[in-house]
């Protein structure tokens, strides 16, 4: 079976807006967290997000490539040109229709139907612009950086709320392993802290209402009490073992497993005993044809919310059963907060780096343990120690659970399997 490797990383984040710059911060536990300033907050509860800052878009392309673009989009094309130029794709694609693209969002243009709602509302019909529409559908990303690099294999959108990005990913992957493509551009962008968003979650009481960013977005502490709204992109290349080494590609490391499943229970919330997580967990592990005592290293999907983290502590345990207590476990949404459609694939990003680095992040800020979250939780400083494989969860709305495991270069996988 063909195996499938990351050739190329890219990505804009709360924390960094290089992999070199997140990395760094995710070494020295930077949290990127602070008042927001997108918009005006006075009416607000939720006064806290994870804004991208200091970007420099036009190093990356002009303004006149940029204008016709949802903030998303944007944060998109610039980790996706840092990701090919990373991997050493230039504007010369040898086999464009083998190389795909497919890159998730939870809600892709919210920004532009806000602005463009209050031009109808305001100024009439007449005044909406005629790239509204272009502008805000979620699959514009995928098809914008297609267009910026010619990729003419298969190319779409995942839209599965927070576990977008993830899935997106893991699709890739499938279609690499199983003969389609020879080369995808995957992962997740997201640009949601605007004022009709954040108005939507805080109704929901999803959101941290307070003002202390050092303790807003604390997974698996017992004093958590809701997610902190994040933006930002991650975009990998996988490639075809053979086609990279053809090519002379420098290897991150490997992805050898994706799972997927839905609870099938409720709209928001998950189900009380984590089994769905649990069941993407296990597929992931069959899919990379290894055991449970196999995974060294966790990146908890961990969004700070009561609900998830009790959950999804839960299905660890019945996906891994003794063997939970002795993995490491970390959330690095205590660093970025949750960057939605975004989140899975800027983990993912942070899990490969983990591997190649030998070092598992902490959840910084974490003060107070909780009964229901009681597995092996790197906290406040990162452990150094040699990790050979490592998981990255992502849970969305609607039930959407997604499990991707990464291997460190060297050594053969067993088998693949295409059925669980």
């Amino acid at each position: 079976m063909r195996r499938v490797v990351i050739t190329g990383l890219g990505v804009i984040s709360p924390i960094g807006n290089d992999v070199n710059a997140l990395w760094n911060s995710i070494e020295e536990g930077v949290c990127g967290i602070a008042p927001i300033t997108h918009f005006d907050t006075s009416d607000y509860k939720v006064k806290l997000a994870a804004e991208v800052k200091d970007l420099d878009m036009e190093a990356y392309f002009s303004k006149r490539d940029l204008k016709f673009n949802d903030r998303f989009t944007q944060f998109a094309r610039i980790a996706s040109k840092q990701a090919m130029q990373d991997a050493g794709f230039d504007k010369e694609i040898s086999d464009a229709d083998r190389f795909g693209c497919i890159i998730g969002s939870g809600i892709g243009g919210i920004e532009s139907i806000e602005l463009a709602s209050h031009t109808l509302s305001e100024r009439g019909a007449s005044r909406v612009s005629p790239f509204f529409i272009p502008m805000a559908l979620a699959n514009l990303a995928a098809g914008q950086v297609a267009i910026d690099w010619g990729l003419k294999g298969a190319t779409s959108c995942v839209v599965t709320a927070c576990a977008a990005g993830s899935n997106a990913i893991g699709e890739a992957f499938h279609r690499i392993r199983d003969g389609y493509e020879d080369v995808m551009l995957a992962g997740g962008s997201e640009a949601a802290i605007t004022p009709l968003a954040i108005a939507g979650f805080q109704a929901m009481r999803a959101l941290h209402t307070g003002d202390d960013a050092k303790r807003a977005s604390i997974p698996f502490d017992k004093q958590r009490s809701g997610f902190v709204m994040g933006e930002g992109a991650g975009i990998l290349i996988l490639e075809e073992l053979e086609h990279a080494k053809a090519r002379n590609a420098k290897i991150y490391g490997e992805i050898v497993g994706y799972g997927s499943s839905c609870d099938a229970h409720h709209i928001t919330a998950p189900l009380d005993d984590g089994s769905g997580g649990a069941k993407a967990m296990v597929q992931a592990l069959q899919d990379a044809c290894i055991k449970a005592e196999d995974i060294d290293y966790i990146n908890a999907h961990g969004t700070s919310t009561k609900l998830n983290d009790k959950t999804e502590t839960m299905a660890v345990k019945a996906a891994f059963k003794d063997h939970a207590y002795k993995l490491a476990i970390s959330s690095t949404k205590s660093n970025t907060g949750h960057l939605l459609g975004a989140s899975g694939a800027v983990e993912a990003i942070i899990s490969i780096k983990s591997l190649q680095e030998g070092f598992i992040p902490a959840t910084i800020n974490y003060q107070e343990s909780d009964p229901d979250c009681d597995l092996d939780i790197v906290a406040n400083q990162g452990r150094h120690q040699d990790i050979h494989y490592a998981m990255s969860n992502s849970l969305g709305f609607g039930g959407h659970n997604a499990s991707l495991v990464f291997k460190k270069m060297g050594g053969l996988v067993c088998c693949y399997q295409t059925k669980i």
